[in-house]
């Protein structure tokens, strides 16, 4: 490949589009969430609270949700694409997801909450079910991963008086580093983040039901990508009506049955003093139910009104879906010292509806930079790097 100029390829920017409204979704959730360090002083404020539960009811597990799906649906592209021109991409990719990997562990570095560490494990797991034929197989075992078959498993063993299934979680235990907001310098802050705030953060994901959400979606996006879901749209125009409408019935019985009626579906399951976790788990699969309704919602309607009234507005968001890479770092690379001890240090000061608004603002000029970009590149900086990464070559095209 050290040979040839690896050029660039024609992509769907209906993809592109939402997965810049994914890239929002995490990045208004980052901002109120003060990258974590709201947790170290959550405010009883009612004004603050409001702005932090809209926020979180809207975006917080799905637009995270909604990126773990489409990246399952660009899994299938690259492998595809390669297999029509009779070539197995699957080493390939197993490096690619690498060189993720380890840009994952850098970004860690500054901050823990890092995303792309997990999508690059659960791309591996993912690699094997392309070479799976069957579609109503592939959605059987995306949809049976999303069930939360373990969090099923301990609540029924914790029902049954097992101690180890009664055991609460790890990452409950776990604190917030002081230096992240007490006169923390930069060196301390990655010392953290590599030590406690890397363990935190894969026990979470374990432990919440995450990781086998973002495989079940990953799986689930394999097969939209398979079916043609974005790349003919309308073949399945009709399905998409009907899902928006079953995903908001399900989003509003889940909402109110978690929250507005005394937590009627949450109390079906018995809880003592001796027996906590059962509820806890029966909890915790509901809200990750809810958070996929809500993405499915998100998603089923994004598609419709890009292929509908809102083209025109949507598309403004399919040049940052190409370099969701290189903006999601950025996020971080500047919000992170404007609130973490080492830098500025505003998050005991700034309030939700600053940080909301913030965000929307740094997020619009992330839409006018990402036009500017492309008119010149091919790539945004990181996506570029990791392409010629994937292929060990500087040969890929970069400016236009």
């Amino acid at each position: 490949m050290s040979e040839t100029t690896i050029s660039y390829s024609k992509r769907m920017e209906n993809l592109d589009a939402l997965r810049g409204f994914a890239l929002f979704g995490i990045f208004i959730v980052h901002m109120p969430e003060l990258f974590e360090l709201w947790w170290a002083h959550p405010s009883s404020d009612p004004n603050e609270l409001f702005w932090h539960e809209l926020i979180f009811t809207l975006f917080g597990g799905k637009a995270f949700a909604m990126l773990a799906l489409t990246f399952g649906v660009s899994f299938f592209i690259i492998m595809d694409r390669a297999a029509k021109k009779g070539q197995n991409f699957t080493i390939r990719f197993i490096w690619r997801l690498i060189v993720l990997g380890l840009i994952g562990m850098c970004h860690c570095l500054i901050y823990r909450g890092d995303i792309l560490e997990v999508l690059a494990l659960m791309g591996l797991f993912v690699i094997p079910f392309y070479f799976v034929k069957s579609v109503p197989l592939l959605l059987a075992i995306g949809v049976f991963m999303l069930l939360q078959p373990y969090m099923f498993i301990q609540m029924f063993s914790g029902l049954q008086g097992q101690t180890w299934a009664n055991q609460p979680f790890g990452y409950w235990s776990g604190s917030m580093p002081d230096v992240y907001t007490n006169n923390g310098t930069l060196l301390a802050t990655v010392q953290a983040n590599w030590t406690e705030g890397r363990s935190f953060k894969w026990l979470f994901m374990f432990e919440s039901g995450r990781m086998s959400q973002i495989a079940g979606l990953s799986v689930i996006g394999l097969v939209l990508g398979k079916i043609g879901f974005f790349s003919e749209p309308e073949k399945y125009r009709k399905l998409r009506q009907i899902g928006v409408l079953v995903s908001a019935f399900a989003c509003l019985i889940l909402y109110f049955g978690l929250n507005m009626t005394d937590g009627a579906l949450v109390n079906f399951v018995p809880a003592t003093s001796e027996m906590i976790m059962p509820r806890t788990l029966w909890n915790s699969i509901l809200s990750g139910w809810f958070n996929v309704s809500l993405m499915s919602f998100w998603v089923l309607s994004f598609i419709t009104l890009y292929h509908g009234v809102a083209q025109r507005y949507l598309n403004l968001l399919a040049p940052v879906g190409r370099m969701t890479l290189t903006l999601y770092l950025l996020q971080s690379l500047i919000f992170v010292p404007v609130f973490y001890s080492f830098g500025l240090n505003l998050h005991a000061t700034m309030s939700q509806p600053v940080a909301v608004s913030l965000a929307i603002v740094f997020f619009a000029l992330q839409i006018v930079a990402a036009h500017i970009w492309f008119r010149h590149f091919y790539y945004g900086p990181m996506e570029w790097l990791w392409r010629a990464a994937t292929y060990r070559t500087m040969k890929v095209q970069f400016v236009k």
